[in-house]
């Protein structure tokens, strides 16, 4: 065990204590808690508008709560940067900012690249070697625009890997994308929990639940329920979570 790993012990890589987000005069969080386990996954599921992209962001700094705190193994997530990565929704992003797919990838190397910015030929390799890990070593000096979104998607969960990080945090990577990307996407996802990770992704598929997810968080403005997937996502959370009836 490393010496990070030894520090981590017993430390919960995300925890979220009492946030409240309000966009203007409009509450969009409230006293929300939540606390992830490390090695696992866990999805955030909520009806549209829950709050679930906005817990994302102010546990990255991007959304200013009005209260609470956000932790990251124990210390505040500005300290843990370095641990963190983030993948957000695909409508987010300028898809026309004219960069090369390998550009994308070589962007999540920043740490190690430095202020001057100076790529050689490991980073390279380190880059390629990440789009291969999602099946896009042959889009390398592809335009980022020119791909589909499935396609795009797999560009930006291997900008992710290439930070090489701890925690990995995914707002929605399967929306839109097709069901041979979606399998390339939990597969990978899969793989870094195996190897100790902590991924947390917002999710709106319900049925797929049970199979991608080890964890869930169930919101809708308030925490609504979270726990071991066989404990926490049942009718009874769900209905109280989407309200009206839920089939799954």
């Amino acid at each position: 065990m490393s010496p990070r790993d030894l520090n981590d012990a017993g430390l919960s890589p995300l925890a979220v204590r009492g946030l409240t987000v309000a966009y203007g005069a409009q509450p969009v969080l409230q006293g929300v808690d939540m606390t992830t386990v490390p090695g696992a996954m866990t999805a955030i599921i909520g009806p549209n508008g829950a709050g679930k992209s906005t817990l994302l962001k102010a546990c990255l700094g991007v959304v200013k709560p009005l209260s609470g705190q956000v932790s990251a193994w124990g210390q505040p997530t500005s300290r843990q940067r370095d641990r963190i990565a983030y993948v957000p929704q695909r409508a987010s992003v300028d898809w026309d900012f004219p960069t090369r797919v390998i550009d994308v990838v070589l962007m999540g190397m920043y740490r190690q690249l430095g202020l001057l910015g100076r790529v050689r030929a490991r980073h390279f390799k380190q880059a390629q070697d990440c789009l291969t890990r999602v099946g896009m070593q042959d889009f390398a000096d592809r335009q980022i625009g020119q791909l589909s979104g499935g396609q795009q998607q797999r560009v930006f969960l291997a900008r992710a890997l290439a930070q090489e990080a701890d925690l990995y945090l995914l707002d929605e990577p399967f929306a839109g994308v097709d069901a041979a990307t979606e399998s390339a996407i939990i597969a990978v996802l899969h793989g870094l929990r195996d190897a100790g990770k902590t991924v947390v992704a917002v999710h709106h598929d319900l049925s797929t639940v049970p199979a991608y997810f080890d964890r869930v968080f169930l919101i809708n403005r308030t925490a609504q329920a979270e726990g071991p997937v066989d404990v926490a996502f049942t009718p009874e959370t769900l209905q109280a979570t989407y309200g009206g009836r839920v089939h799954v």
